[in-house]
């Protein structure tokens, strides 16, 4: 068989071979207008992280890490052990590992709860006979992303009281899941929850998804004594929105990683991390660890200042600020007003700001008779473009 060195002198004599070669110097393409051409419409994000509205954006230094990967072969399983231990270390736990966002390490730290790193159990699941089959959870932290550990074919036990747990808690019982920002609608808190695992020896698992904030968060659930923790990449931590973070105990990592992607017979192995979004959420971890995070408030509550400004002279016009205890910790503006006197309402504000150019979108609100605001993923610039907007709108009305 040719040698590799046969195969590198036989194709330095085809000169030919030459053209089809991309030139390292060559002149970058024209940057296309793909939205344009899609009709599909930007807009300033003044409503927050969500998932439908495509979340946070990344940085140029996460944007030239997933290059760099883009432009080289690596054995994925090694890139995933190198990364993981890196993160690890810079959070202060045991192990981790880069997911399919939170979701997927919903999926993937479940599984990992019923198999261990048992083969023929990972080659079964979700068929879960002769396997622990219950996840505990309280009534008042069921959710819609509980599905994602419902796909491994468990049965959802759902407890109120520290006494429930107790009663519950069995030979059958497989993991307890925690929904982070219900933490004080439960009658068991966080580290009630994490003592009742330790008690029993049942893996506990913490969904802190959007909870990156304070920056704190992101070492203290482990080090509580949660087994499992996962945190969205996409959100506040503004690396790629199809990637997350689970983090916790080593057996249970390797566990989770034998689950998913590459390994073809497993769970979740539709659930693909590629190098680039591995290489992309390392960076993106980085740089939020040494962002000056007194600094980025600061600079988020002057952008609140700037739209209460553009408003705070007409009648009935009050507005408040808001920061949510736990889940999206940062400053929500709330507008309110007398429709009867200013002669629009929130419904319609909302919706002219969407269809306006540019096209604005305020954060999802129930309550028809407010307008809510987020600040935190406005570009520079942007706050003053929708306090324009806003007196534009009234001024009009």
């Amino acid at each position: 068989m040719p040698g590799r060195r046969t195969f590198l002198q036989t194709l330095s004599t085809l000169p030919v071979l030459g053209n089809l070669m991309p030139k390292a110097a060559a002149a970058p393409l024209p940057q296309r207008d793909f939205f344009k051409e899609l009709a599909v419409v930007p807009f300033i994000n003044a409503a927050g992280t969500y998932t439908a509205l495509t979340a946070s954006l990344m940085s140029p230094e996460v944007m030239s890490a997933m290059q760099y990967a883009s432009r080289r072969f690596v054995n994925l399983i090694s890139l995933q052990d190198a990364v993981g231990a890196r993160i690890a270390q810079m959070l202060e736990c045991e192990a981790a590992v880069v997911t399919s966002g939170a979701a997927g390490a919903l999926t993937i730290g479940t599984a990992a709860c019923i198999t261990g790193k048992d083969q023929a159990r990972i080659l079964r699941i979700p068929d879960l006979q002769g396997m622990k089959n219950e996840v505990l959870i309280q009534k008042s932290h069921r959710y819609g992303y509980d599905h994602a550990v419902r796909t491994c074919g468990v049965r959802m036990v759902e407890i109120e009281t520290a006494d429930d747990f107790e009663k519950a808690a069995g030979p059958q019982t497989a993991m307890a899941l925690f929904f982070n920002d219900n933490n004080t609608k439960g009658r068991i808190d966080d580290a009630g929850w994490v003592a009742l695992g330790k008690k029993h020896g049942i893996p506990t698992f913490n969904d802190a998804s959007a909870d990156a904030l304070p920056v704190s968060n992101l070492k203290k659930y482990t080090k509580m004594g949660f087994d499992l923790v996962t945190f969205s990449g996409g959100k506040g931590l503004c690396g790629p929105q199809s990637a997350g973070l689970l983090l916790g105990r080593k057996d249970l990592i390797e566990a989770a990683r034998l689950n998913t992607s590459p390994y073809s017979d497993s769970i979740a192995r539709g659930q693909k991390v590629n190098k680039e979004e591995i290489l992309g959420m390392m960076v993106a971890l980085e740089l939020y660890l040494n962002r000056d995070h007194d600094a980025t408030w600061k600079e988020w509550e002057r952008r609140v200042a700037v739209l209460t400004g553009a408003v705070k002279n007409l009648k009935t016009m009050t507005s408040e600020v808001k920061v949510p205890e736990i889940a999206n910790h940062t400053p929500h503006l709330y507008l309110r007003w007398d429709p009867a006197v200013l002669k629009i309402d929130p419904v319609q504000v909302r919706a002219k700001l969407f269809e306006g150019t540019p096209s604005i979108q305020v954060t999802p609100s129930s309550n028809k008779q407010e307008l809510v605001f987020t600040v935190w993923m406005l570009q520079p610039g942007e706050a003053e473009i929708v306090a324009g907007r806003l007196k534009e709108l009234f001024r009009g009305a």
